[in-house]
């Protein structure tokens, strides 16, 4: 489990950042977090990561201070960050060479067999020899997460993974998120995409630098105002759903993809 204690940030210029945030992430959980531009979305996930510091507050990872040294290098061995841009988490020109690097340091062992399953997970296995800069941006993505797993993580944070990734790479990452939901990852996924809120357990909305509003994904039509005013994009999919929903007509919707919504209205229309 992630605890969040009484967070808060600021830059040495007093300009605040994130205030007062108080937050329990369950293990096996995602979490998307969502909001306007600068509402302290990146900055809260990089917190979390141990990447900045905070002002006051504390944030445990299993029940370890990460602003504890001592126990700094186990906590980077348990949670990993993957950014936006997929080209600045790359250092080295080879594919082994990359996921080596980061394993190398934490000391751990039988660096090619994570290596290799690591890659295995998000598909790229066969990649395994190759040249970085040979990748498309979807596929260096798909390495930078696989960085991350071969590392064994039990948390792992998602920073807005597929803005800069055309829509087939977009399809890949959302199918590696669902099979780690499967395998019990909690995943910390921010976001702006309604494809990616839909792969999450709870949604986070910040505004302002605070916490506005916390509510599971069975709640997600009764808060869809939430959503609209933190500019997330409405599919007309989920509007029509909204729209039945309204007329108290009652779909049932397990898996919570675009696909399995398109059938149940399908279905319902037919009845």
């Amino acid at each position: 489990m992630i605890q969040i204690k009484n967070l808060s940030f600021e830059y040495s210029s007093g300009k605040s950042v994130l205030e007062n945030i108080n937050l329990e992430i369950k293990e096996g959980e995602v979490l998307s977090v969502i909001g306007k531009n600068g509402a302290g979305k990146s900055s809260l996930v990089r917190l979390i990561a141990g990447i900045m510091k905070p002002t006051k507050g504390q944030i445990l990872v299993d029940t370890m201070n990460i602003q504890n040294k001592k126990t700094e290098k186990e906590i980077r061995k348990r949670l990993g960050i993957v950014f936006q841009n997929p080209e600045n988490q790359i250092l080295f020109p080879n594919v082994y060479d990359d996921l080596a690097f980061a394993l190398k340091n934490l000391g751990l062992d039988k660096q090619e067999e994570r290596i290799r399953n690591a890659l295995r997970k998000v598909e790229m296995e066969e990649f395994i020899n190759q040249d970085s800069y040979e990748l498309s941006l979807g596929q260096k993505q798909r390495i930078n997460i696989a960085g991350v797993l071969a590392v064994g993580p039990r948390y792992i944070i998602l920073d807005e993974p597929t803005t800069m990734i055309d829509s087939e790479g977009k399809d890949k990452i959302h199918k590696i998120v669902r099979t780690l939901k499967k395998e019990g990852y909690t995943i910390i996924y921010v976001t702006n995409w309604m494809e990616e809120i839909l792969l999450s357990d709870r949604i986070l909305v910040l505004e302002n630098q605070k916490i506005k509003t916390i509510f599971p994904k069975k709640n997600l039509f009764e808060n869809i105002n939430e959503l609209e005013e933190s500019h997330i994009k409405i599919p007309e999919i989920l509007q029509i759903i909204l729209a039945l929903k309204k007329k108290n007509i009652e779909l049932h919707l397990q898996e919570w993809t675009m696909e399995e919504m398109a059938k149940e209205i399908v279905r319902v229309c037919e009845i």
